[in-house]
Order: structure tokens, then sequence, then C-alpha cells
């Protein structure tokens, strides 16, 4: 129920769940389970934004993974502390939670693992705009990507590699990959990277005079945030 609600973006009762979870993993003594479920916690915390108590529980998990000798929950929560804080902009601090996490996804076969972690350094070194470094790990992540057919992973790296390339004023390219992302992302139902990713669109063809398209994808997008809900996205859409 837990994983249910927070996929559903229902984070709060996510969180109700998931300490029901832990509160009886750990009065049967069930390490691994206590680890799975302080990572998930952790995910729901970061995704309301607060990261301290986010990282309360990464850091939790991370000792109960080492502390049974589980390489690859350690890995995980060495990624999930690294996300945490590249979002609290230390990337110093995150890009080294980042590496190691790598490392061990690499060491012990965790394919879907080492995409993420190498789509999280491709976004860090972009906040950095240390561009090039960015799309070294993205193209990493995408090659890995289409090799296993993750195609959720495929199209955020696509939309990741576009964002770096309009950084550095190749709008035509960046165009290239938005679609891609666009398409990948109207295949498999994912409505809220659709509306990103045409807003995006909007943003490069600005970029390059071609005004009536940037109407058009904004206004595509606009609707997608109307019905999804997503006011943030709507009010940037407005803005531009």
């Amino acid at each position: 129920m837990g994983l249910t609600n927070n996929g559903l973006g229902q984070y709060t009762q996510a969180i109700n769940y998931f300490e029901q979870s832990l509160a009886i993993a750990r009065e049967i003594g069930d390490r691994t389970v206590e680890g799975k479920v302080l990572g998930n916690l952790g995910n729901a915390y970061d995704s309301l934004g607060e990261f301290s108590r986010a990282i309360d529980c990464h850091q939790k998990y991370l000792e109960i993974a080492r502390e049974i000798g589980n390489r690859a929950s350690e890995g995980i929560a060495l990624g999930n502390l690294g996300n945490v804080y590249n979002k609290l902009g230390q990337y110093s601090q995150g890009i080294d939670y980042l590496q190691q996490s790598l490392a061990i996804s690499r060491k012990v076969g965790n394919r879907a693992s080492e995409v993420k972690v190498l789509s999280s350094l491709g976004d860090a070194y972009c906040s950095l705009r240390q561009f090039r470094q960015a799309i070294d790990y993205l193209q990493q992540s995408l090659e890995i990507a289409r090799e296993i057919g993750d195609r959720t992973s495929e199209g955020i790296v696509l939309s990741s590699l576009g964002n770096a390339y309009d950084s550095l004023g190749k709008y035509q390219l960046a165009i290239d990959y938005y679609k891609q992302s666009l398409a990948i992302s109207k295949e498999i139902g994912d409505r809220a990277s659709e509306g990103r990713v045409l807003g995006y669109l909007g943003r490069s063809y600005g970029f390059i005079g071609q005004y009536q398209k940037v109407i058009d994808y904004f206004q595509q997008g606009l609707a997608i945030a109307r019905e999804i809900g997503d006011r943030a996205s709507e009010g940037s859409a407005l803005v531009n």
C-alpha cells in the first residue's frame, strides 16, 4: 500500500503505511525489510521536500545494509543520499555518494541502478554547468537504459540530454532529444513528463525564433498541467 500511494503521489498516506510496515519489521527483527522500508520512507520524505528526514532514513538504511552485508542495498542507499544532497545544492557531497553507489552497482551487476546513478550524476554536473561531463554520464546511462529496455529511464535521460545541449546553445540537437523523450512519455502514458518536455520544446523553439511552435507546445503543456493538477507547471506555461 505504501509503494502504491507513493507512486500515485500520495506521500503522506504512503508514509503512514511505511511507518506501520517499519514497526512490524522491527518487532519481528527482519533487518532486510527494515532497511528497505527506511529507504522507501526516505524517498517519500524526499518527494515532500523534507530533506532532513529523508537523509536520516537513508542513513539508517545504509547502516543496516552494511551491517547485514547487502551490497545491492548499500548501493541504493548511497544513491538515494546522493540525490537528496544534490537537491540541497550540496553537489560535492552528493556526487561523492553517487560515485560510491556507481562503483557498487557495477560490482554487483545492478544495471537498473547503474542507469539511475549515471543519470543522477549527469544531472548534478548539469547543475554545476559542467555540461561535457554531464553529457558523458548521460550518454552512458542512455546506452544501458536501451540495453535493458528501461523505457522510463530512457525518456528521462533523453530529456536531460536535451537540457544539457539547450544550455550549450545547441538548440536543434536539444529539440531532437526532447522529441525522442516526448515520444516515450506518450508511449508509456507518463503525462507529467509529457507536459514537462512540451515546455522544454517550447523554450528551445523560442531560442531559434520559431514562435508559432513555441505557442503550440506551451499550449499543449498547459492543457496537460491543468489535466493532472500540476500547478507549478501550469504557472510556468502561463508565464511563458
